[in-house]
């Protein structure tokens, strides 16, 4: 959510700060804008709407600069316009701001400011920062945003340019991700690492409550008391290659093609070669930890929630240990039953979701052991976890997640085979069948995505309908909720999930003639009860697609189109199952002309509560 970079060096700053905000574009944003220094001072450029408006307007009016800061906002206080785009200045253009998060007291801030005769002229939390700055400012940078932090409230990644410091740029986070790129001689700063990966890979990650002062030779960082501290480059192994399209439409395409060699690149160091175990290098589980361990605690957000609730599943039928799934934004607000007996484990593509951050605190403050499950190294979940365990699946681009999803749900199984390999309700042969098993499982998503032109024909047929709906019981009710959501994001279809055997406690009632109903039916256990769900929505005039394993024909004939998957076993179905959901909503996403890897008013990492 919202982007932010920044430059120092001998290349011209306006070119890369728009090129690198078009890596962001991703996060999703309404407005854009940038602020550079020059022999004229601060000049500050900002439009509302899609960055190819900001970059037309600088050709026809550049503006030689060699260092600078640029922003994509994501509007949360004041309309999505050119008043309101980031970067903001303070009254005497002394200063320009560029600001990630909320500022929780900028109603208090803004009273104060106006008293000493200093107006905002937009409706943003992030103009009193601007204006406190250049109040503050005591001819030194670093101590100048030591003393504006102080004073605010909130979540913030800052970075911020003063006039009469003009080879350097300052920034500090609190609770929104900020990384500092290295290059000869020249600096970059970002919100995310995909923006830089033209440049540099090698990058400085800023805890809160860091400072930095960043010039064209490097970094220095500071504590609140402005004692000077060191950080630890990290190299990422992200490549260019993996943030382009490579010649596909969409990179929600690109992303879930590339869903095999996610699964291979997640499970195959992993996995001992006789198939025996799992091994993972990242975290210290072991038996004595296990077994002090009586419950399990899972907490994330949207999709990575959705991997939760399968984890749910697995964990407690495999390793026979009692699981709760709760939503992140409401975990802290619960008081969960977390103590020192409880296993948390928080999932995030990003490792930087606001809610997930902060329940995974309050999970630590409650005594809790936290494992997490993320995609990005160097993440705020990454550091603050006391276990890690990196889901390899490169950087996704598109805002709905499927590479990263799939990713989950693979350290999901592995973890799951981990906890029943320590606890014992596993014996070996168990465990290396089941191994075997996932590794046949890249095979069998290629199978799937083979058929995504017979799922471009059924997303034509159902992209124009009001309401859809997705049934299933067991594992099938989790992807149902995760095929619902997909196509919500994307192409604004009114959906919903539901479990199969709550249909007649009221969901029934929904169902029309012509409604369109998915109906997962992959749990060997659940087909008869399946099949009578079906003919209860066929007897009301639905259409139902029925998505099941090959061993199971009898579901053609009581659904009116059938999609068929690899037969695998019940466990492993849901990372085949939830294929041809994330290609239908593609599809019906195209087919309503959506903006398929941007859709409006979502962002791609909810840094904001």
């Amino acid at each position: 959510m919202c982007g932010i970079v920044g430059y120092i060096g001998d290349r011209n700053a306006s070119e890369l700060l728009v090129e690198s905000l078009k890596r962001l574009e991703y996060r999703g944003y309404d407005s854009s804008g940038l602020a550079l220094i020059s022999n004229n001072g601060i000049s500050t450029i900002k439009e509302a709407g899609r960055i190819a408006i900001l970059e037309n307007r600088l050709m026809e009016s550049p503006i030689e600069a060699h260092i600078g800061i640029a922003h994509t906002r994501w509007a949360t206080h004041g309309a999505p316009t050119t008043l309101n785009a980031h970067p903001h200045t303070s009254s005497d253009g002394s200063v320009a701001v560029v600001h990630n998060g909320i500022i929780e007291n900028y109603l208090e801030l803004k009273e104060e400011l106006h008293e000493q005769g200093i107006s905002c002229v937009s409706d943003t939390d992030t103009e009193v920062v601007a204006h406190l700055a250049a109040l503050l400012w005591d001819g030194d940078g670093v101590s100048t945003l030591r003393s504006v932090v102080r004073k605010l409230e909130g979540s913030f990644a800052l970075a911020m340019l003063h006039v009469s410091s003009q080879d350097a740029i300052f920034v500090t986070r609190k609770d929104s991700p900020l990384v500092v790129g290295i290059g000869d001689d020249e600096m970059f700063l970002a919100s995310d690492v995909t923006a830089l990966l033209s440049y540099t890979r090698n990058f400085y990650f800023l805890e809160d409550y860091h400072i930095a002062r960043v010039d064209r030779q490097g970094a220095n960082f500071f504590d609140m008391e402005l004692n000077s501290i060191s950080l630890t480059p990290v190299e990422t192994t992200w490549d260019l290659f993996a943030a382009e399209k490579e010649g596909f439409d969409h990179f929600m395409l690109k992303e879930m093609m590339e869903q095999p060699k996610v699964v291979v690149d997640t499970i195959r160091p992993r996995i001992t070669h006789d198939r025996k175990a799992v091994r993972f290098d990242s975290i210290d589980l072991d038996e004595t930890k296990i077994g002090q361990i009586d419950k399990i605690f899972i907490t994330a957000c949207g999709t990575a929630y959705h991997a939760g609730m399968v984890a749910k599943y697995l964990f407690e039928h495999m390793a026979q240990i009692p699981v709760e799934v709760e939503f992140a934004s409401e975990f802290r607000y619960r008081k969960p039953l977390v103590n020192h007996r409880t296993l948390v484990i928080v999932i995030s593509q990003s490792g930087e979701t606001a809610d997930t951050l902060a329940a995974l605190r309050e999970a630590k403050k409650l005594g809790a052991r936290v494992l997490a499950i993320v995609n990005t190294v160097g993440s705020s979940i990454a550091r603050e976890a006391d276990d890690v365990i990196f889901t390899w699946a490169g950087p996704e681009i598109a805002v709905a997640s499927t590479k990263a999803y799939i990713a989950q749900l693979s350290v999901i199984h592995l973890l799951a085979v981990h906890l029943a390999t320590i606890r014992r309700t596993m014996n070996a042969l168990e465990i290396k069948n089941y191994l075997e098993e996932l590794e046949r499982i890249p095979d069998k998503i290629d199978i799937i995505l083979e058929q995504r032109d017979v799922v471009r024909q059924l997303a034509k047929r159902f992209a124009h309908g009001s309401d859809i709906f997705f049934i299933g019981r067991g594992f099938d009710y989790n992807i149902a909720l995760e095929g619902s959501l997909k196509l919500k994001e994307i192409s604004y279809i009114h959906s919903e999930a539901y479990a199969a055997g709550e249909l007649k406690h009221g969901t029934i009632a929904l169902i029309e003639e012509g409604t369109f109903v998915a109906a997962l039916c992959t749990q060997s256990e659940m087909v008869e009860k399946m099949i009578s769900n079906i003919k209860e929505v066929k007897a009301r005039g639905a259409q139902v697609l029925g998505i099941t394993c090959e061993r199971t024909p009898q579901i053609s004939q009581v659904a009116d189109m059938t999609l068929y998957l690899p037969d695998t076993p019940d466990a492993l179905v849901p990372i085949l199952a939830v294929v041809p959901l994330q290609l239908f909503a593609y599809y019906c996403a195209i087919e309503r002309g959506c903006d398929v890897d941007k859709p409006r008013n979502l962002a791609k990492s909810v840094t904001v509560e």
